[in-house]
């Protein structure tokens, strides 16, 4: 694996860089403070080919491999985990299941309008009561006709509301059939689809939560991704990339807690010289320094076995697990080092640290990980 970037990736970088700057930094905390979706910031981002890293040309993407698509979410980490985190669903989620898993009709439709960001993703497969144990999910669908009617609901999804549409995992078959699942893809309007949208979240506030309801929304046949009883296969492959997404966001995270301790270490004096200078405090930046490296590392190591189609199961949990727990713990050490003003909005630390909680929970929890990872070590 070479550990230089590539061309690419340095244009991309300096890329999301110069619109977060421009576009996210001056808004993040308003959009934070008042849980505001930035819809118009994410369609430019669509613009920009953010939204349709991976996709190949061919369906209206950029055609860029993982190693662009975690090199942009590690920019915009290191801004505001909320948006980083949007860019993240929509792609990894809805958008990477549509192409991986979708007939070639489905990735014409549906592909260049996500890709363009003129179409917003969402993607659910967590229900109220069914978190990590999804195959006791409730939501339902029935065949009926041409048709298959679902009945239920989806809990914490991103862009639940704002979508455009939604790929959903819905039970087919009995409870507990690892075969009785099937993915949806459900648009907008269509009848008894409705969202409500979730607020007063600790962190990535700018990313949109909502539960998607589901009363008796009928879709045609012609949106099944896949075959039937096939959707819970899917969506375990579609989270092993989607982990690789979290792992560089919570890269991001973290490396803006350290560069803003880095500069206020500089600037802030304490006994007559920069408190970066004291032990104390030095020691916490070579910590934060080190794991960040190491998080990077497992992050491009997941990301160069996606882009070679080889098996990433257990490497794509390495990174999540590590990388989100790192994203706290720099965020937690930011705080510290900024003492009171740390806690404080007028300063990033605190913001770096509820975005970064999230991480440890999304998208299967740092236990979860661990189950992951163990089970794999096992075979």
């Amino acid at each position: 694996m070479n550990f230089n970037s590539n061309e690419n990736q340095q244009m991309i970088a300096q890329m999301v860089r110069d619109f977060a700057e421009k576009e996210i930094k001056p808004n993040m905390m308003v959009w934070d403070q008042e849980e505001y979706f930035p819809v118009e910031t994410m369609k430019k981002m669509g613009e920009l080919g953010l939204l349709g890293i991976f996709i190949p040309e061919t369906y209206g993407g950029s055609g860029f491999s993982y190693f662009e698509y975690a090199t942009a979410l590690m920019e915009l980490g290191k801004v505001c985990g909320g948006v980083g985190l949007s860019v993240a669903a929509h792609n990894s989620l809805c958008t990477g299941h549509i192409y991986y898993h979708g007939n070639e009709e489905q990735k014409k439709r549906f592909l260049p309008n996500l890709a363009s960001g003129d179409f917003i993703g969402a993607w659910g497969l967590t229900e109220p009561n069914t978190g990590s144990d999804a195959m006791r999910m409730k939501t339902t669908a029935v065949k009926d006709g041409n048709d298959w009617v679902i009945n239920g609901a989806k809990n914490w999804i991103t862009h639940g509301c704002s979508g455009d549409l939604a790929v959903v995992l819905v039970r087919t078959g009995e409870l507990l059939d690892s075969r009785g699942i099937t993915a949806f893809i459900v648009e907008k309007g269509m009848p008894g689809f409705s969202a409500v949208k979730i607020k007063d979240k600790l962190g990535v506030r700018a990313s949109e939560t909502a539960e998607l309801i589901f009363d008796n929304v009928r879709v045609p046949q012609e949106n099944v991704l896949g075959e039937v009883g096939m959707g819970f296969q899917q969506a375990m492959q579609v989270l092993d990339g989607g982990r690789i997404s979290i792992a560089a966001l919570s890269c991001g995270i973290a490396r803006g807690a350290f560069e803003a301790s880095v500069k206020y270490a500089k600037e802030r004096e304490q006994f007559g010289k920069p408190i970066g200078h004291f032990q104390a405090i030095g020691f916490k930046l070579a910590d934060m320094a080190t794991e960040i490296e190491a998080a990077e590392l497992l992050t491009f190591q997941a990301a160069y076995l996606k882009n070679n189609k080889k098996p990433v199961t257990k490497e794509g949990a390495f990174a999540k697990y590590f990388s989100s727990e790192v994203a706290v713990k720099c965020g937690n050490e930011a705080v510290q080092i900024m003492g009171g003003y740390g806690y404080t909005r007028e300063y990033p630390a605190e913001k770096f640290l509820r975005d970064a909680k999230l991480l440890t929970i999304g998208e299967g929890t740092s236990e979860i990980q661990k189950v992951v990872i163990s089970r794999e070590l096992m075979k």
